[in-house]
């Protein structure tokens, strides 16, 4: 199932904003990071229906994708 694109790019926002407060970053850098996620793929590509999750379970794989990535680039 596809959502509308309008009502996609509203919930982008919601957990790019959500997401930034939570690891205490700029919005930029949260914005980086979310178009670069795996999780952006899943909603925007509408798999399991990713975009019906609530904002707080997306913020909450979002951050949880961050912190594995910042293990992997301190593993480097």
């Amino acid at each position: 199932m596809n959502a509308h694109p309008v009502l996609l790019q509203k919930k982008y926002a919601r957990i790019i904003a959500g997401f930034a407060e939570k690891e205490k970053m700029s919005l930029e850098n949260a914005l980086d990071f979310f178009y670069k996620s795996e999780l952006y793929q899943l909603i925007s590509q509408g798999i399991s229906d990713m975009h019906c999750r609530s904002d707080l379970y997306l913020i909450d794989e979002l951050e949880e994708e961050y912190k594995i990535s910042k293990k992997s680039e301190q593993a480097n």
